[in-house]
């Protein structure tokens, strides 16, 4: 097939960052250097030149930086995102017939007879024809420039015809670094090849890269165990949590839970009176998503929640669950949202032989589907208008796709700094399409790795591009869900390496509370990830006093995150070998802080082994010793070269997190 236009020499491809060929937006964090690299290249010899144009998608003018040279027809060029939400992005390059031309000049320059290396009778190089092409081009720059710059190059095509018509025996090179700067400045785009599209990139604010986040159940809070929490309870427990070093508070379900198919304690089909049902059932006949349940409190209450969690250096979060009891007014009011049985029953949840009989699903091939879809955004809208900011969004797996690219497209036109959790425990196909779609972060498979080996291979999949152009973990070492085997059998060495990996491994991470400051370890039963008494369907009364609380180990590591801007991104982690398969070690760097951390995946036994480390990755010169600090205990040692021995009671502490010294403080150094 004929082009439109032939001319245009100049190849482009290989864009990154892009994402599905730029089927989805590529994601950066506000304030953040995005670097595009392409492939551009030509035909023949002539010189390709090209630029970087990007902008807002609220600006009308695009802005551009010129590409520069890597290496192989490799270019890259960067700039700076300093406004949330949607850039757009694309390459325009050209033959750069004047480059071409100067380059080409030089070497005549440096062939003309007499010059060192050349032979007295050297074929000439007919400089002054190559200076009236050189003068040709300068004047078609000249009517490209304006003011000044024209006058300036046009004078400059004027010297060099002048030059020309002197036919001097030898020519100097007549070029400064000043004019060819002038000439770039205005190419000749006529014949310029413009990427096929442009790109899109999605920018959040700092917190979707970097957040430590408490979940904890409102109705167990109250100090009286007689009583049912509220949300001046949780008020009573900011300070506390804060002290603690967390940012998010995330609370489950928050609305009125239905009474139809009520859940009793560990999951039982029966429920008396007294008990309180699971926050997931949502909706009864006091209202649905929109709604609080009554013992909570009233909107009163929860926007002055909203506002002591800020004040408190914190945000509130909310989890959002697209069910319904079968209480929920939208049952009644919209029974074409869900699925009906050929008996004319409304479908409820089951994964045989398994059933909830007090969850209705939402059927997404409904066909009031546009209804459906606007209900659903406007939940998020209602209590982004209180405040709300951070959704937590309950298993978006099992809702459609295309359901959530244009959900959090819409509300992400108002409020570009709203951030959205997907609690997406799936494929990796649908968690990654899920990230796609719009999701800022996403919980992930950390919980079920737990080997040295599967630990790597997931973070270096997950922590590197291509996947970093588009998803966010969030490492979770338990949820209300799951109570995984190693925090069953391994004890308080277990709750205390799997809370030291998931903080110092991710910059999101968070944890089911009172949960893990406790240990709370009993499953329902042998082989069940389900919590014995589980609070998702009964009241807990929590003694955050105990002594046994692994409080204290959280606020050191937390502390140690917001000091160390290393473990406050994920892009740097560097694994380093170690002749133990039970000790993992890795370190993550930002400007000058560098973290190292060792730790024993062993809860059970003492671990020793010799690290090897990567000097490259560290900036480290070989031979070297060098200061380290454990910031867990303060203690200083001193290392040498590659090879350094640890040693770690799982019992006592699993872990060195230590914090590279480029001084060595010898009064103080000792042997791990």
């Amino acid at each position: 097939m004929k082009p439109i236009e032939g001319r245009k020499r100049v190849v482009i491809e290989g864009i990154n960052p892009q994402v599905d060929c730029g089927r989805y937006p590529a994601k950066r964090i506000l304030g953040d250097i995005v670097t595009v690299t392409a492939a551009v290249f030509g035909d023949g010899h002539d010189h390709v030149s090209g630029r970087l144009l990007y902008r807002h998608s609220s600006a009308k003018d695009w802005q551009s930086m010129p590409l520069s040279p890597l290496t192989n027809d490799l270019w890259s060029a960067s700039y700076t995102v300093d406004a949330l939400g949607d850039w757009l992005y694309t390459l325009e390059a050209w033959v750069d017939h004047f480059d071409t031309w100067s380059a080409d000049l030089q070497k005549r320059l440096a062939a003309q007879p007499g010059q060192p290396g050349v032979s007295s009778s050297a074929e000439s190089q007919d400089i002054p024809l190559a200076l009236r092409s050189g003068a040709l081009l300068l004047e078609q720059a000249a009517g490209r420039a304006k003011g000044p710059d024209s006058k300036r190059l046009a004078d400059e095509a004027a010297r060099l015809l002048e030059l020309a018509n002197a036919k001097s025996e030898t020519y100097d090179n007549p070029l400064t670094d000043e004019i060819l700067a002038l000439v770039a400045q205005y190419p000749d785009l006529t014949l310029a090849t413009r990427y096929s599209q442009d790109l899109h990139l999605w920018v959040d604010r700092e917190r979707a890269r970097y957040s430590t986040w408490y979940e904890l159940f409102p109705r167990s809070t109250s100090p009286d165990p007689a009583r049912h929490g509220t949300f001046a309870d949780v008020q009573a427990l900011l300070p506390t949590i804060a002290a603690m070093g967390f940012d998010v508070l995330y609370m489950p379900p928050i609305h009125p839970i239905g009474k139809a198919f009520r859940k009793g304690p560990n999951n039982s089909v029966t429920s008396t009176e007294t008990d309180p049902g699971s926050p997931w059932a949502i909706g009864a006949k006091e209202g649905g998503h929109k709604s609080i349940l009554a013992e909570l409190g009233t909107l009163k209450d929860f926007d002055a929640l909203v506002a002591a969690t800020r004040e408190h250096g914190m945000e509130l979060a909310l989890d959002i669950a697209f069910q319904c009891s079968p209480d929920h007014p939208w049952v009644a009011e919209h029974p074409d949202w869900f699925n009906i049985r050929p008996d004319g029953s409304i479908q409820y949840a089951e994964n045989p032989p398994k059933k909830y009989q007090d969850i209705y699903p939402l059927n997404f091939e409904s066909p009031d589907w546009r209804g459906l879809w606007e209900a659903l955004r406007d939940v998020f809208t209602h209590w982004i208008k209180r405040d709300v900011k951070i959704f937590r969004v309950d298993n978006p797996h099992t809702k459609a796709i295309p359901f959530w690219e244009w959900c959090i497209g819409e509300i992400h036109k108002k409020y570009p700094d709203v951030i959205f959790l997907a609690e997406a425990f799936t494929r990796p196909h649908v968690m990654y399409s899920l990230a796609k779609a719009g999701f800022s972060q996403s919980y992930t498979y950390f919980t079920w790795r737990n080997r040295k080996d599967e630990l790597r291979e997931y973070f270096e999949e997950i922590t590197k591009p291509p996947v970093t152009d588009f998803f966010h973990p969030n490492l979770w070492p338990n949820t209300p869900d799951i109570l995984h085997a190693t925090l069953q059998n391994g004890g308080r060495p277990a709750f205390m390496q799997r809370l030291i990996l998931a903080a110092t491994l991710g910059a999101n991470y968070g944890m089911y509370g009172p949960a893990y400051e406790l240990g709370e370890n009993l499953p329902a039963k042998p082989g069940s990830e389900e919590y014995l008494n589980s609070e998702k369907y009964e009241i807990r009364h929590w003694d955050r006093s105990a002594s046994t609380s692994l409080a204290p180990l959280i606020t050191k590591v937390n502390q140690i995150r917001r000091t160390n801007p290393a473990l406050q991104s994920d892009g740097s982690l560097h694994f380093h070998n170690v002749d133990n398969s039970n000790i993992l070690c890795y370190s993550k760097w930002s400007g000058d802080n560098q973290i190292l951390v060792a730790i024993n995946l062993d809860p059970t036994q003492e671990q020793a082994g010799w690290i090897d480390l990567d000097l490259k990755e560290l900036a480290i010169p070989h031979n070297e010793t060098f200061d380290i600090e454990d910031l867990l205990t303060g203690t200083h040692y001193q290392w040498h070269d590659r090879s350094n021995y640890v040693a770690l009671r799982p019992d006592v502490m699993p872990a060195h997190i230590f914090r590279l010294l480029r001084r060595p403080i010898v009064e103080t150094a000792q042997t791990p």
